[in-house]
């Protein structure tokens, strides 16, 4: 028998962003369930959405929680916000059935137009991690102020748990103040363009990680449904966590 146990094996977790444009596609028809379609091809274990609730009115979730319990693998971090709401200002977090929910959190951040983040930190196979997941301002300069918000808190998590921030920047330019703010202490991955899904030019939904964890593949899902489905093509990336780590 050796003196020492083997080091823990490699574990591969899947992660996604996609900005649902609350399940309005561009046909203009709303439709959830073609939304929960596209995840289910897209086979992320932690998803971040943007615009998953809708505008107006009482704000309530674009995706019915009957549908996503009947035709999805996941279950909705809880937010504890309004009650027909998943999200903090559209943003929100699935998570593949199996994964814990040990923590998780609104938080506000100095916004233009009305602005949030949500955060979660999950118990995987690989061990805790912790996502950030986000809808940046059109405005430059208040995406820079957000951008310096959660990258400080982001540095914060990342001191205790590999962590991951994933959204639509709302940023067409590739050297922008945000990047050069969440740039300081964590990789951002180039998924390729996301929007329109139609003929994706813009590199505006990223996936942003600490040296915790090691990228092995990302990319953009291209699918007819995803092309319908929403004005962005949700984008992904794999990561490799050591089990047990």
């Amino acid at each position: 028998m050796p003196d020492h146990p083997s080091d823990p094996a490699p574990y591969t977790i899947k992660l996604a962003s996609y900005n649902i444009r609350k399940a309005i596609g561009t046909d203009r028809v709303r439709n959830p369930l073609r939304i929960l379609k596209v995840l289910q091809e897209v086979d992320a274990d932690i998803i971040a959405l943007q615009e998953a609730d809708r505008r107006f009115g009482v704000r309530s979730s674009a995706l019915p929680a009957l549908l996503i319990e009947n035709h999805t693998d996941y279950v909705p971090v809880p937010l504890d916000v309004q009650h027909d709401s998943m999200g903090w200002h559209g943003n929100a977090i699935l998570v593949r059935k199996g994964i814990g929910i040990t923590h998780h959190d609104i938080i506000h951040i100095p916004c233009l137009e009305p602005r949030g983040v949500v955060t979660a930190t999950l118990e995987t196979a690989g061990g805790p991690l912790t996502v950030f997941g986000m809808h940046l301002d059109l405005s430059g300069l208040w995406r820079v102020r957000q951008a310096r918000v959660i990258a400080e808190l982001a540095e914060t998590a990342q001191a205790e748990r590999p962590t991951v921030m994933m959204g639509d920047l709302n940023e067409w330019r590739a050297n922008a103040g945000c990047f050069r703010e969440f740039g300081r202490h964590f990789g951002i991955l180039d998924c390729g363009p996301s929007f329109h899904s139609r003929r994706p030019i813009g590199r505006l939904d990223r996936i942003m990680h600490c040296q915790r964890l090691s990228p092995k593949a990302c990319g953009v899902h291209h699918s007819a449904l995803a092309a319908t489905a929403s004005d962005h093509l949700p984008v992904w990336a794999e990561f490799e966590m050591m089990s047990g780590g």
